[in-house]
Order: structure tokens, then sequence, then C-alpha cells
């Protein structure tokens, strides 16, 4: 099993399903596979695909794909690409650094916090590669990736050429941007679903790498987020060192099976794809009629590096575990109990996970029962955070 902790796979490794190369351990056959060591090879398998208009599924760690038992019919592209550029680094200007889409998240933020740039402390624990992380503006505990992204290289297969694209450029929102936004048709109706686009499961961009700038310091931004807070015996807004920053959210995602699998200690629990749905952001009114306990939050904007993120008043971010819980979905459901190969994790009802055995099928009807018994009793739609390859809910 491929795991960010392994060495890579030979460039002419043969791959016999992606359940090889998902963290839910699921996904049938693979037609073609490719391993890109160098841009070049990047570059020269996806215009392969596309000139000859074979369908394209281009992974890094595999920790945000549920893929159908019936494999992928085309052409599956794994960039392992790895390496960290630092352009230039001073008081006036911070630390700008860029790394191929094939680097690993994680220790990108290990590499920031060992070097004394913060910005991503929190976002430490995160499967998955520095690729992913701008498609949807990946964050956690109070931070996201867009406050400290600068800029992103991508090949564009509509232009058939290299681009850059600014942070103003990506349209981030919550767990969104134009990157992943390209993957679903325009002109979605209410009710309808998101149609796909012509570039699914692959975006339009394909992320060749990308450029941060962090501040440089030993103590972290200041903690937004309650929980983090509590954990450091810390407030709200309070700075502490970024290492102590790293070290709890590490501890609390590890809480949560929210981490890796370690191949020499399996864990059901981290065999998932985090968290499988969104927090959903509501009308106000509509947050109103929940139950006094449910959790809300203010919505905010998108900040750009160096700017204030603004409040929506018009709507509220609430959470999306509470509801699961709250609609009858305890720790460990399964839809025929303990013996259920997919079952929500024992320590976080937000991750649906593989107890061993379990197939992609098994997961998308776990996954059906939560979104309708959660809009059954609180009339709200769980969106589902992973790429979903032949599959639909």
């Amino acid at each position: 099993m491929v795991t960010a902790d392994q060495d890579v796979l030979p460039h002419s490794a043969v791959v016999p399903s992606l359940a090889d190369l998902t963290t839910l351990r699921v996904g049938g056959p693979v037609v073609s596979y490719v391993e890109a060591t160098t841009e070049q090879e990047l570059l020269d398998a996806v215009r392969a695909a596309d000139e000859t208009g074979t369908p394209l599924l281009v992974v890094g760690g595999g920790s945000n794909l549920l893929v159908a038992d019936e494999g992928f019919d085309g052409v599956v592209v794994r960039d392992v690409r790895r390496g960290l550029d630092v352009a230039s680094e001073d008081a006036c200007g911070g630390a700008v650094v860029s790394a191929p889409a094939g680097q690993s998240w994680d220790d990108l933020v290990r590499e920031a916090v060992d070097a004394g740039w913060y910005g991503i402390e929190a976002l430490s624990g995160i499967p998955g590669t520095v690729g992913a992380a701008p498609v949807q503006n990946i964050g956690a505990y109070g931070q996201e990736v867009a406050s400290t992204l600068a800029s992103v290289r991508v090949w564009d297969r509509a232009q058939g050429r290299v681009r850059t694209l600014t942070n103003s450029e990506l349209g981030f929102g919550y767990r969104t941007s134009i990157l992943k936004r390209s993957m679903q048709a325009a002109g979605r109706q209410e009710g309808e679903g998101d149609p796909l686009a012509p570039w699914y499961p692959t975006p339009r961009h394909i992320v060749l790498d990308v450029t941060l700038q962090m501040r440089l310091g030993t103590l972290s931004g200041p903690i937004a987020y309650s929980q983090l807070a509590g954990r450091l015996g810390a407030e709200q807004g309070d700075r502490v060192p970024s290492r102590d920053v790293r070290d709890a959210v590490l501890e609390l995602r590890s809480g949560k099976g929210m981490v890796l699998d370690d191949p020499d200690a399996p864990d059901h629990d981290r065999w998932s794809a985090g968290s499988f749905f969104t927090n959903p952001i509501v009308p106000v009114g509509l947050a109103e009629r929940l139950p006094a306990g449910a959790p809300r939050f203010a919505v905010r904007g998108t900040a750009e590096p160096g700017r204030e993120a603004s409040v929506d008043p018009a709507h509220v971010k609430t959470s999306a575990a509470w509801l699961i819980q709250h609609a009858g979905f305890a720790p460990g459901f399964g839809l025929v109990g303990e013996h259920s190969p997919a079952r929500l994790s024992t320590k976080h009802t937000l991750a649906l996970t593989n107890r061993g055995g379990a197939r992609a099928e098994d997961l998308v009807a776990l996954a059906r029962a939560v979104r309708d018994g959660v809009r059954e009793c609180f009339g709200i739609t769980l969106d589902p955070e992973p790429v979903l390859v032949g599959v639909a809910l």
C-alpha cells in the first residue's frame, strides 16, 4: 500500500487498482498508469490524454478521492515530484517558498515551522500534497491556505499552455476555488445536483507548483479556533510558539483519526478521506431554526495575504459533525451494525471509514444514509468534500 511515509513507486511500477493509491483503500483497476518524476513527464502525460480524448485522473496523496469499484477507464497520472525552493527570506517580504505539486503538504508545514516561517502551522497533519491544497482551499483550526498563497503555476488544458494564477485570480472560498469549480459544469439548477464539466475528474488547470508567502517568526499567527486555544492553554487571538501549535494540532487530529495511517500499526479509523462532508453554510433564517445547541460560526470571506477577512451577515456556518450526530448517527455507525465494512469513525462522525474489505458502493450507501438523515432532521443537505469518481450520492 502506498502511503506518504513510504518511498514512491518506481516510474515503471504497475499499480493494479485505485485502492493502492487512495487513503480509503477502495477503487477498481487502473487501465493506464503513469508516474511523473519531472514536470515534463507530467505535461506529456496530460497532453497525450487530452489529445486522444482519454479520461484523465491526476492524483497526489489520494486522500480526497472516492473511486468506483469498477475502476477508472482512462489514464491515472501520479505526480511524485518533491522539493522546496526558497526564493527569498527577509523581514520585509517574509519567506517566499515554492514547492512542486507532488510535495507532501505536511512535510512542507514541518519545514516552515522548523525554519521560523508562520502562517500554515495550524494546517499541520492534513494528508495530501501541495498541489491539492489550493484546489479545495484546505483549512483547519482557523487557518486556510489562501491566506498565505501567493500564486500557482498551472497547465491550462483549455489553452494548452503554462500559466501563473495569482491569489486574487483563484476565486477562493470555503473549501473551493476556480480549480475545483472547473470540474462542475455551469448552469446548475436547484435540485439537479452538480453536472460534470468536460475536465472532470481532474480540473481544467492542473497545478504544477505552488508559491507561498509566509511571515518570519517563531510565534504563530493569532489563534482563531477555541478548541486549539484550549489545548494550548491560551486565549483566542493569542500568539504562541508555532511548534506548540503544530504539536497541538497533530494531537487533536490524531485523536479524531484525521491523520495518515501508520503502516506499522494500522488503525481503521484512519482509513478514510478525512472529513467526508463540508460544514454547511446556511442562510441566517435557517440557522435560527436549528436547535439551541447547534454550533453557529460567522462566515468570513477568504482573505488574501495581508488583508482582513470580511464577515457575511446573511449566512452562518454550522458543524456537519454536530448535525450528523444529532440526526442519530453515533460514532461507529454502520448500516448493518458493527459488522458493516463501511462505518463512521469511532472517533469523529465526520469521517467515513473502511473497516477492512469495504467497497466504494458500501461507502456511498453510508454517505447517502447520513446525508438523507441530516436533511430529514434539519432541512440541510450536506455536500461531500472528496472528489467522487464514477460514483455519485
